[in-house]
C-alpha cells in the first residue's frame, strides 16, 4: 500500500458552482465583438456558420480527446463567410475574452472548498486538472475565487492538447507533481472523464455529486470509485479518511 502523496481535483462542478451563466447571452456578446472587430455579418449567418463549426470540432474534442480551442471554431466560421482569418487573428482573441467574460464571473466556490485544500495542502502536494477550450478562463477562475496558491500543478485540456479521460492529461499532472499514481487521489464530478480518467492510470478517486452529475449518472456509467459524497463537505472527510488509511 503506497501512502498518498498528491491529490488532485477537477475544477468546474467540482470546486466551484456555475451560478446565473447564460450561454445565449455570451453568444451575443461575441456577435457583438466579432462586428466591432470590422467583419460585416448578419447575426442569423454567423450563429449558422459558428454552430456548425462548433459541432464539427466538439466531435473531435469528445471522440477524439484533443482538445481544441475557441479561436479555431470562429476563425472557420468566418471563413465559412468568406473572410480571411486564422485562430491567431489578434480580433478572434479579443472576442473570445470577451465571450468568456460573464462565465468566469458566474464560478462560485462550492461550499467546503477552501477548507478542504488548506488541509490537504499542509502534507500533500494538489493539483488540478480541468477540461476546457480555454485555458485562461480557469487560471482567471481560480484566481478569481481565491484558491490558486493551493496548488503545485494547473492543467487545462487546451493548455495540453489532451481531454479527460485521455491517458496523457493524468500522465503528465503525474510528472509535474512528481509522484506514481498509486501514490495519488483524484476527485471529480464526471464518471467518465474523472473517475474512468484517473482509475484506468490506478489512482484512488472519489466521486462528488454536482450540479452537472447527480448520484444517477454514477450508477449509469458503471464506474466504482473508491468513495462517493454527495457534496465537498462530505468529501473532504471522504479524503480523509483515504488518506489516512494508506
Amino acid at each position: 500500500m503506497s501512502p498518498i502523496k498528491a491529490v488532485i481535483f477537477d475544477f468546474i462542478g467540482t470546486l466551484v458552482n456555475v451560478e446565473g451563466y447564460n450561454l445565449e447571452v455570451s453568444k451575443m456578446k461575441l456577435y457583438k465583438a466579432i462586428v466591432d472587430a470590422g467583419f460585416k455579418v448578419s447575426h442569423k449567418d454567423f450563429l449558422e456558420a459558428y454552430t456548425q463549426a462548433h459541432e464539427k470540432y466538439r466531435v473531435v474534442r469528445y471522440q477524439k480527446l484533443v482538445e481544441v480551442t475557441n479561436a479555431v471554431w470562429i476563425s472557420e466560421a468566418l471563413n465559412n463567410l468568406g473572410f480571411k482569418t486564422n485562430p491567431e487573428d489578434g480580433r478572434i482573441k479579443t472576442a473570445v475574452n470577451i465571450f468568456f467574460e460573464d462565465y468566469v464571473g458566474s464560478l462560485k466556490l462550492r461550499r467546503c472548498a477552501k477548507q478542504t485544500l488548506q488541509r490537504l495542502s499542509e502534507n500533500h502536494k494538489l493539483g488540478l486538472i480541468s477540461n476546457f477550450t480555454y485555458a485562461p478562463v480557469i487560471y482567471a477562475g481560480i484566481r478569481k475565487v481565491g484558491i490558486n496558491h493551493f496548488f503545485d500543478v494547473i492543467l487545462v485540456s487546451e493548455a495540453v492538447g489532451w481531454r479527460k479521460p485521455h491517458a496523457k492529461i493524468f500522465e503528465e499532472a503525474l510528472k509535474r507533481l512528481g509522484v506514481k499514481a498509486e501514490e495519488t487521489l483524484y476527485v471529480g464530478d464526471s464518471p467518465d472523464e474523472d473517475i474512468k480518467g484517473a482509475k484506468q492510470l490506478g489512482m484512488k478517486t472519489v466521486f462528488v455529486v454536482s450540479q452537472f452529475y447527480p448520484l444517477k449518472t454514477l450508477f449509469e456509467s458503471a464506474q466504482k470509485p473508491d468513495a462517493i459524497a454527495k457534496n465537498l463537505c462530505e468529501a473532504h472527510r471522504k479524503i480523509q479518511e483515504i488518506v489516512n488509511h494508506f
